[in-house]
């Protein structure tokens, strides 16, 4: 077990973070954090357009410093977006910081999922099924590195559903520690 008062979802880009995040955040009492926005936020663009203008390596330098803020805080739910593990800082920071949850989803059903989504810079151009495939044999492992607990899922299922097993899978494993420290 990793104690911890935050919950932090990491998984592949379509994986359903963000939902699930929004899900299990308000059932757990933690206040949620969705990375990607808050960069939105601050850079007052889209994700894609932060990739066009900096690049990768620019956004991911504001997804480092975003983490690196709110890993301060606690009680909180935090959702990474795909790429957050392909530092090894940010990895570092997240099983440090938090008990990590990582939504593994089939690549075929986030592909259907993504069908026709212009909005993700890592898939543009790209044959998707391919695209994804090659992501998952790149950041599969770092996921494993620092994950706390897999919840896997090869087919559709409600969010209702999905939130319910997490909720259950988190409880038998996740021993929250509950701390003085301040919230976001």
């Amino acid at each position: 077990m990793n104690p911890s008062p935050n919950l932090f979802v990491i998984g592949p880009t379509g994986s359903g973070k963000s939902t699930l995040g929004a899900w299990l955040a308000p059932r757990l009492g933690l206040a949620l954090v969705d990375v990607d926005r808050i960069i939105e936020a601050q850079a007052g663009m889209p994700v894609a357009t932060i990739f066009a203008r900096e690049g990768e390596a620019g956004f991911r330098m504001r997804e480092a410093a975003v983490l690196d803020e709110y890993c301060t805080h606690a009680g909180m739910l935090l959702v990474g977006g795909g790429g957050i593990v392909t530092r090894p800082d940010n990895r570092a920071r997240l099983a440090r910081h938090g008990f990590v949850l990582w939504l593994d989803v089939d690549a075929a059903l986030r592909a259907q999922r993504l069908e026709g989504d212009a909005t993700r810079p890592l898939l543009a151009g790209a044959d998707l099924l391919q695209r994804l495939h090659q992501l998952d044999a790149e950041r599969e492992p770092l996921y494993a590195d620092c994950a706390d607990l897999v919840l896997t899922l090869a087919s559709e299922v409600a969010i209702d559903v999905l939130g319910q097993r997490a909720q259950s899978q988190l409880a038998a494993r996740w021993q929250r520690h509950v701390s003085v420290e301040s919230t976001p």
